[in-house]
């Protein structure tokens, strides 16, 4: 069975989301069968690992709804793709697509840094579910990442093929500093509070900002890129916080912020799985996060919850931390539920879902 891997949302320098999720799963997924790797450019080469690849467009070329006539060369049996946008027409091979979530329905500003083209294509899409349905239903199966978004998928009838949930995991972030080793933690290094994500409104980084009026004891990490003018709008929700401002980190960089934090904390009002949960969680550091489906699902009984513009709740789960065994209490609660994510079981699922795709019933 020939397989090949759409690669081409690997990012050249610092990995988002979906260019992780790429990275890792393609790397565990050639450990358990031969892959060939589709990029874009040559760059993203150094983010992933030393497999066979060819290069074709960008998925946001105006080539892309042809690409598949470029694939068709390399006589595939089976091509994953980590996006559902993927060019299909005139294939030759069978298609798994995937959908991390449906955020854009309902929060319909696109990212920023996206062409202005694809950013009004990117708005008409999510103006109806048609389009999703179209190019779902053309595939041969779908991948999601949480069953959190795959019970919404089937609320709205997104598709007629199977769907299969190909989790997120922590990764090389969370080996880097020896989660999972079973070492307990019995409190924080610093008061620090972390936010790794970035600044689109949906994220309800305001509500973080604005409880660290009731956290004197504490300052808070923003981790990811940001403009002049979003930095000043922060700080001018409370003059005098402790806000620490890094616009981008390293891997390294992030895991020692987060292996000295009291907590990860994120207040978003939607969300398709929640990476840096895990991360951080991997690493024995607690969570204190916005209360909605997808956090409790990853998140379990390790979390700690508040609603999410409630900057007062935020503050009281905080501070929650900070009684008697509290911390150290979630702090091994978090190690055992990131241990259940790890991508050499994602990596399982996907070829499972890959052989199922290749050999229909």
């Amino acid at each position: 069975m020939r397989i090949v891997f759409d690669c081409r949302y690997t990012r050249f320098d610092r990995h988002d989301g979906i260019s992780r999720y790429t990275s890792e799963l393609v790397t565990e997924l050639s450990r358990l069968h031969a892959v060939t790797m589709l990029i874009s450019d040559h760059r993203q080469l150094a983010m992933l690992p030393a497999l066979p690849w060819q290069l074709v467009n960008a998925p946001t070329s105006i080539r892309e709804p042809l690409v598949a006539l470029r694939v068709n060369r390399l006589h595939p049996d089976v091509v994953f793709s980590p996006m559902q946008t993927m060019g299909s027409w005139g294939r030759n091979y069978r298609l798994l697509l995937t959908v991390h979530d449906l955020i854009y329905y309902r929060n319909r500003t696109p990212p920023r840094d996206l062409p202005a083209f694809i950013r009004l294509l990117w708005r008409f899409y999510h103006l109806s579910w048609w389009p999703q349905r179209m190019l779902l239903n053309r595939a041969d199966g779908v991948v999601t990442v949480s069953e959190t978004t795959r019970a919404l998928m089937l609320k709205h009838r997104l598709t007629r093929k199977p769907i299969t949930v190909v989790p997120n995991a922590a990764g090389a972030l969370g080996e880097a500093a020896g989660a999972g080793t079973g070492v307990r933690r019995t409190g924080p290094a610093t008061g620090s509070l972390v936010y790794m994500g970035s600044f689109m409104p949906y994220k309800n980084v305001d509500t973080l900002v604005r409880a660290l009026a009731d956290l004197s004891g504490h300052d808070l990490h923003l981790l990811s890129r940001i403009g002049d003018t979003e930095k000043a709008r922060l700080q001018g929700l409370a003059p005098g916080a402790r806000i620490v401002f890094h616009d981008g980190v390293s891997d390294a960089e992030y895991v020692s912020l987060l292996d000295s934090a009291t907590a990860l904390v994120t207040a978003s009002l939607d969300e398709g799985f929640g990476i840096p949960l895990v991360e951080s969680m991997s690493l024995g550091i607690p969570v204190v996060v916005s209360d909605i489906p997808i956090f409790r699902e990853i998140g379990g009984e390790a979390a700690l919850y508040f609603e999410p513009r409630d900057a007062g709740g935020l503050a009281a789960a905080v501070h929650q931390l900070d009684e008697p065994g509290e911390w150290a209490k979630r702090s091994g609660l978090a190690i055992d539920q990131a241990a259940r994510y790890n991508w050499a079981d994602s990596a399982q699922i996907l070829l499972r879902a890959i052989r199922e795709t290749a050999q229909p019933e």
